[in-house]
């Protein structure tokens, strides 16, 4: 199965945001390459929120092009066979924490957001460290840091805050 067709499945199989999930899927229906940086009318990409052991704090990265906290996550890439991978795999290589779970029961939420490549129509999941996690900022950050849950609405934008709504709610 490729990624595309993971992406659709994933997306069928979402509850909730009904409006917002059936604008991605219109999105992958009319555009062959939606699940890539090159398509310029936007593209899926696949982010994590990482929640420490204790279930008390998130891990928020700088990011160093757009200047916000934000949870880990970006665009899709050619080795990445589910989006939940893409995820994980977001989250492990901008958080530098080995070993992430991702929470059951898929995405979180989904989010759509404008950036200076194009839209992002955004999959986002939740994903455990584990209790040994050691951080360590990428190149693609300006810092990382651990954030109390009601420390987020102070430093983070909307997006962020529904999303750790969500997470809480799922945990």
């Amino acid at each position: 199965m490729s990624l595309y067709d993971d992406a659709v499945l994933v997306l069928k199989g979402y509850e909730g945001q009904e409006e917002l999930r059936r604008t991605y899927l219109e999105h992958l229906e009319t555009h062959a390459d939606g699940m890539w940086k090159a398509c310029g009318d936007g593209h899926i990409t696949a982010s994590a929120l990482v929640i420490d052991p204790s279930r008390e704090r998130v891990l928020l990265t700088l990011h160093k092009k757009l200047r916000m906290w934000l949870q880990m996550g970006g665009h899709c890439e050619p080795a990445d066979e589910t989006l939940a991978a893409a995820a994980l795999r977001e989250g492990t290589e901008e958080s530098g924490i080995a070993g992430l779970t991702l929470l059951s029961g898929g995405p979180v939420r989904l989010d759509r957001h404008h950036t200076p490549c194009a839209w992002h129509l955004d999959v986002q999941y939740a994903a455990l460290a584990p209790a040994d996690a050691v951080v360590a900022i990428s190149d693609e950050s300006l810092d990382l840091r651990w954030f109390a849950y009601d420390e987020v609405a102070d430093v983070a934008d909307e997006s962020v805050v529904r999303l750790l709504e969500a997470t809480r709610a799922r945990l």
